[in-house]
């Protein structure tokens, strides 16, 4: 585990805390945030989003300018606040999400939530339900995978009530695709576990209907937010995306709650499995043993002969990083690089980083608060050789301009198509995982004409 070498950022790998935040936002029904900053705060992240889904998405700004950065900009959300209202009648929550401007200026957003409470609520909107929520985001610090921890933890903190026992656990998912979505909901099916998933993002995959276009949008409810205080527990898939809400309801409401691992790869989907039945007491069923089946035989196909000693740089959020270099280390290839984009403190305590600390056997550098030049200063001086990069778009030039085969995975992935409907996590994700890995290096080895003859007898 290393810590970056010099000061400064030269093309990074995430971005900044109010994205993680307005990923979250998208995930809820009846939802627009406003991001309480200059409109390139939301601009740059509705590209991104954009980009990776090839949708749009309803996000708001309260567009600050010169005048409102000297004088605090209170005012302005509540101009935003009355607008988004009027202009949209089936909004019911409004997370006002901080910035780094804002946060610098030290606008009180929850004094002024509670004056809009009492005043513009109550006289304008009283037949309305609307509901505001103060989410500090300030991107001077933290990144888009801290950002979104605070979000979940906010949003839950905003809904969740105790009633009746409810018999169903909460999903935290993390910052994951709707295909993984769609995985992790067939495994709950599979299993008959009855979930509050959090946050439901099977519908941004939005038709072109013939009565006009359809709007992407989350499909996690108010109900299903109230709903959390009443479960019997709390399954968090990614210890750095949910785990500040998992703690919110373990002191708050005594849910208690069993902290990753994310399931990436066979033992990881394993583990998953069996803390749902942990917590649950629903056995396996035979079918997902048969799901496991076919995808360790899909597997048997390609480790060995393809994968073995194979070395591989790993880039992106926190949890998917380590996820993925933990299946690598299973297909018996060698992640010899892991750059994770912040510097989060938690990272050297990460119980699976202390694993790779004692179990590796091969050189493994960890990079915290690391860049893509970080990678690419390692692939042009020579310190490492690499046979695969795995990463988002933004590493693409790096691959390129190196001539080394690289796999797309995370976010935001813009240069190839539909990824974001195809899960990595669950068997399904394990079989697709690997598929695609080996399908990059055989169109390297054709390219390069380097033993491409072994695919002819295969």
């Amino acid at each position: 585990m290393k810590k970056k070498e010099r000061s400064g950022t030269i093309n990074p790998i995430f971005t900044c805390q109010p994205a993680g935040a307005q990923y979250v936002s998208i995930g809820v029904e009846n939802c627009i945030g406003i991001v309480h900053g200059g409109q390139g705060c939301v601009m740059f992240v509705r590209l991104l989003f954009a980009q990776h889904f090839k949708e749009n998405f309803l996000l708001a700004s309260s567009s600050l300018h010169e005048d409102t950065a000297v004088l605090g900009a209170t005012h302005r959300i509540e101009e935003a606040v009355d607008v988004l209202l009027m202009r949209y009648p089936e909004v019911k929550v409004v997370p006002i999400i901080s910035t780094c401007s804002t946060e610098i200026i030290g606008d009180d957003v929850e004094g002024v939530i509670r004056k809009l409470e009492n005043g513009l609520l109550k006289e304008k909107y009283a037949d309305r339900e609307v509901h505001l929520i103060s989410i500090s985001t300030p991107s001077f610090k933290g990144s888009m995978v801290s950002g979104y921890d605070i979000a979940v933890r906010d949003f839950v903190r905003k809904f969740a009530t105790k009633n009746e026992p409810n018999e169903k656990i909460n999903l935290i998912t993390g910052w994951v695709n709707p295909g993984d979505v769609t995985a992790l909901k067939h495994l709950l099916k599979e299993m008959d576990v009855d979930a509050n998933v959090l946050f439901e993002t099977e519908s941004f995959d939005s038709p072109l209907m013939p009565k006009g276009d359809a709007v992407s949008y989350g499909g996690t409810t108010i109900k299903d937010l109230e709903s959390t205080g009443d479960a019997i527990g709390t399954i968090v898939l990614n210890r750095y995306e949910g785990k500040l809400a998992a703690d919110f309801l373990e002191t708050e409401f005594e849910i208690p709650s069993i902290i990753g691992p994310t399931p990436i790869g066979i033992r990881n989907t394993d583990a998953f499995l069996n803390n749902l039945k942990k917590m649950t007491g629903k056995p396996i069923p035979e079918s997902l043993v048969r799901e496991r089946g076919v995808a360790i035989d899909a597997l048997t196909d390609l480790v060995h002969m393809f994968f073995a000693d194979k070395k591989v740089a790993i880039f992106g959020n926190p949890d998917l990083v380590i996820g993925l270099a933990e299946f690598c280390i299973d297909l018996e290839m060698k992640p010899v690089l892991l750059l994770l984009g912040d510097d989060n403190v938690n990272y050297s305590r990460d119980p699976r980083i202390k694993e790779f600390e004692e179990k590796v056997e091969f050189e493994m550098e960890i990079i915290e608060n690391a860049d893509l030049w970080d990678l690419e200063k390692r692939i042009k001086n020579g310190d490492i050789e690499l046979d695969l990069i795995i990463g988002h778009s933004k590493g693409r030039f790096i691959a390129i301009d190196n001539d080394i085969p690289m796999l797309r995975v995370g976010f935001p992935v813009y240069d190839r198509a539909g990824y974001y409907r195809h899960p990595i996590v669950g068997y399904a994700g394990a079989t697709w995982l690997a598929e695609e890995m080996a399908n990059v290096l055989f169109t390297d080895m054709e390219y390069k004409k380097n033993k491409e003859w072994i695919l002819n007898v295969w």
